[in-house]
C-alpha cells in the first residue's frame, strides 16, 4: 500500500491536515494523487542534492503529466481535470532552472505526510491506553452539549413568550383606545371599564416582569457557557496547538469549538432581536412603574458585553506560520514565503467574503536596542471566506507572505547587539478585522505564537531549538522577552519533548532505555532523573563535554541520521 493510500484511510481529523498541507499551489493534490506510485518510488532526497538526477526526474515528471492528460482525454474524464493538468505542467516548467529546489519541495511534502501518519498512529495508541481520559473528555463534551441544548430551549421559550406578550399588549391597547374614544358618561360603566383596564394592565405588567426574568436567566446561562468555552475549552485548545507545533500528537481540529461558539452567538443575537421587540412594545405602551424602562438598558448592556467577549475570543490563528521546507512552524526566514491561517469560530454565512483581515508584525515591539524590525510583504489583506475550509468555516488563509528586514537609520540592516542571539529574539505576527452585523460593530484581533526570524538556512537548527524550548515551557503566548530569563526544564518535560521529535519525524518515539541513555549523558549516572533540571544554555548554546557541538545539535544530528538512512529500521523497533 502506498503512503498516499494510507493517508486516504485516516479519519476526518487527519484528512483535514492533509487538505491543509496541499491547500497551496506549490504541489497540487491532483498531481500527488494521480502520480502517487511514481512519486513515492523516486529518491527525492538524493535528487535535492544531485543536479543531474534532479534534471532527469524533472523531465520525467513533465512526461508523466502529459501522459496523464492524454489518459483523461481518451477516457473522457472531466474537462476540468484536463485543463488543470495542462496548467500544472506550466507551473512545474518554472522549475526548469531549479530542479533541485523542486525535488526538495516534493521531499518536504512527503516528509509532512509521514508526520501526519505518525501522529495518527500514535493517537490511536494513546486512545487505547487512555480510555479513562477520553471518557472524561466525552463527559465534558456532553456537559457542554447539555448547556447548548438548554440555551436553545430558553431562546425558543422566550420567542413564544414575546409573541404572547405582544398579543396581550395589543388587547390592552385596543380596549384602552376604545374606552378613550367612546367617552362613556355613565359613571358606573366607566368605573367597570377602568377596573377591567387596570386588571389587563396588571397582567401586562406581570408578563413583562416574567419576560425580563427569563431574559436574565438566559444571560446567566449564556455567561456560564461562555466562561466554559473561552476559559476552559479554547484555552485548552491553545495549549494543545502549542504542543502540536513541536510534534505532540494532539488533536487540534476546531470544528467542535466552532459549532459551540456559533450556537451561542446565534442565541445571543436572538436575544438582541427580542430586546428590539421590547423597545418597540415599550414605545407603544408604557406606564408608571413600567419594568421595561430600567431593565431593558441593563439587559442590552449585558448581552452586548457577552457577544463582544465571545466574538473577540472566536478570532484565532488556526495554523501557525510555516515555511514550506522549514523544520517546523514558527521558524521563518527573510525573503522566503510562508503561510498562516486565521479562523473566526462564529460562522455567519452573510459575512462570507465581507470581513477583511489585515496582517502586521510586532505591533507592540519591545523597546530594546538592536531589536530587529520587519515588514510583511505579499498580499497582507484577505477576506474571511468559507471556500478555503473543508468544513465550511470562515478562514483567511495567507499562503504567500514574506518578511523583509527594515534598514536602520544608519543605512545598514538592524543588528541585535543585545545579550540575545538572533534565534532568541521573538516576534509576533498579528491580525485585525472588523465584525459588523445586525447593528453590532466589534474590532477583532488575534496573533500567532512567537516566531523566530532567521536570514540564513544555517540558523534553522538553532531557531527550531528556541521554538521547542518556548512551546515546552511558556504558557504566555505574548512573552517575547522569554529568553531574557528563560526557565529551566525538568527532565520529564525534556524527555517528552525529545520523544515527540522522533515521533513526528518517523513513526516511533524514544524508548525508555534510549531516554535513560540521554539522561545519563546529560546528568551522569543516577538512580532517578525526575528531579534533574537543564537550563536553556546547556540545551542549545553550550558545547557538550569533549565536543564542539551543543546537546540539541547532537540530538538533531541523530534525528536526521535516523530519518535519512535508518527510518525503516527505526520504525520496526530494530534500533
Amino acid at each position: 500500500m502506498t503512503q498516499w493510500e494510507q493517508l486516504q484511510q485516516l479519519d476526518s481529523t487527519y484528512l483535514q491536515r492533509v487538505d491543509e498541507l496541499y491547500n497551496r499551489e506549490v504541489f497540487p493534490m491532483d498531481v500527488r494523487h494521480y502520480l502517487a506510485h511514481w512519486i513515492e518510488s523516486q529518491d527525492w532526497e538524493r535528487a535535492a542534492q544531485d543536479l543531474s538526477l534532479a534534471s532527469i526526474l524533472f523531465q520525467v515528471l513533465l512526461e508523466n503529466l502529459d501522459n496523464q492528460h492524454s489518459r483523461f482525454v481518451q477516457e473522457g474524464e472531466s474537462f476540468l481535470l484536463q485543463r488543470n493538468f495542462r496548467r500544472f505542467k506550466t507551473t512545474f516548467q518554472s522549475y526548469q532552472e531549479q530542479p533541485c529546489y523542486l525535488a526538495s519541495t516534493i521531499k518536504w511534502f512527503l516528509d509532512k505526510e509521514r508526520e501526519i501518519l505518525g501522529s495518527a498512529m500514535l493517537a490511536e495508541q494513546v486512545k487505547m491506553l487512555q480510555v479513562q481520559q477520553n471518557s472524561m473528555e466525552s463527559e465534558n463534551q456532553r456537559h457542554i452539549d447539555k448547556k447548548i441544548a438548554n440555551l436553545r430551549s430558553q431562546v425558543q421559550e422566550m420567542e413564544h413568550y414575546v409573541k404572547c406578550l405582544e398579543e396581550q399588549q395589543d388587547e390592552f391597547d385596543f380596549k384602552y383606545k376604545t374606552h378613550m374614544m367612546e367617552g362613556n358618561t355613565n359613571e358606573k360603566e366607566k368605573n367597570e371599564e377602568m377596573k377591567l383596564l387596570q386588571e389587563l394592565l396588571n397582567r401586562l405588567d406581570a408578563s413583562r416582569k416574567i419576560l425580563l426574568g427569563k431574559m436574565g436567566q438566559f444571560l446567566d446561562s449564556a455567561e456560564e457557557l461562555l466562561n466554559t468555552l473561552v476559559g476552559e475549552e479554547l484555552a485548552e485548545w491553545r495549549r494543545r496547538q502549542q504542543r502540536a507545533c513541536i510534534g505532540a500528537p494532539e488533536i487540534v481540529c476546531l470544528n467542535q469549538l466552532e459549532n459551540w461558539f456559533t450556537v451561542e452567538a446565534d442565541c445571543l443575537f436572538q436575544l438582541r432581536k427580542f430586546l428590539r421587540k421590547v423597545e418597540e412594545l415599550f414605545g407603544k405602551v408604557t406606564y408608571e412603574g413600567d419594568p421595561f424602562k430600567p431593565q431593558k438598558p441593563i439587559l442590552q448592556k449585558r448581552v452586548d458585553s457577552l457577544l463582544v467577549t465571545l466574538l473577540k475570543s472566536a478570532f484565532v490563528v488556526e495554523s501557525q506560520p510555516t515555511m514550506p521546507q522549514g523544520k517546523g512552524p514558527q521558524v521563518l526566514r527573510t525573503n522566503v514565503q510562508f503561510s498562516v491561517k486565521t479562523r473566526l469560530l462564529v460562522k455567519v454565512p452573510e459575512l462570507n467574503h465581507v470581513m477583511k483581515v489585515t496582517v502586521m508584525i510586532d505591533r507592540d515591539a519591545p523597546q530594546v536596542k538592536g531589536y530587529r524590525r520587519f515588514n510583511v510583504l505579499g498580499n497582507n489583506s484577505k477576506a474571511l471566506n468559507m471556500a478555503e475550509c473543508t468544513s465550511g468555516g470562515m478562514v483567511a488563509d495567507f499562503r504567500h507572505l514574506t518578511l523583509k528586514e527594515q534598514k536602520c537609520g544608519g543605512g545598514g540592516k538592524g543588528i541585535n547587539d543585545g545579550s540575545l542571539s538572533v534565534t532568541e529574539e521573538l516576534h509576533i505576527i498579528s491580525f485585525e478585522t472588523m465584525f459588523e452585523w445586525l447593528g453590532l460593530s466589534v474590532k477583532l484581533e488575534t496573533s500567532t505564537l512567537p516566531v523566530v526570524i532567521i536570514s540564513n538556512s544555517s540558523q534553522q537548527q538553532s531557531g527550531w531549538a528556541s521554538v521547542l524550548w518556548f512551546n515546552m515551557l511558556c504558557s504566555d503566548p505574548k512573552n517575547v522577552a522569554f529568553f531574557a530569563s528563560s526557565p529551566v526544564a525538568t527532565w520529564p518535560q525534556l524527555a517528552e519533548m525529545l520523544s515527540w521529535q522522533f515521533l513526528s519525524t518517523t513513526k516511533r518515539g524514544l524508548k525508555s532505555d534510549q531516554l535513560n541513555m540521554i539522561a545519563q549523558k546529560l546528568f551522569g549516572k543516577q538512580q532517578n532523573y525526575d528531579n534533574c533540571k537543564i537550563p536553556w544554555a546547556k540545551f542549545s548554546k553550550e558545547n557538550v563535554q569533549n565536543g564542539s557541538f551543543s546537546f540539541w545539535a547532537w540530538i538533531d544530528g541523530i534525528l536526521m541520521l535516523v530519518k535519512n538512512y535508518l527510518e525503516n529500521l527505526w520504525n520496526d523497533g530494530c534500533i
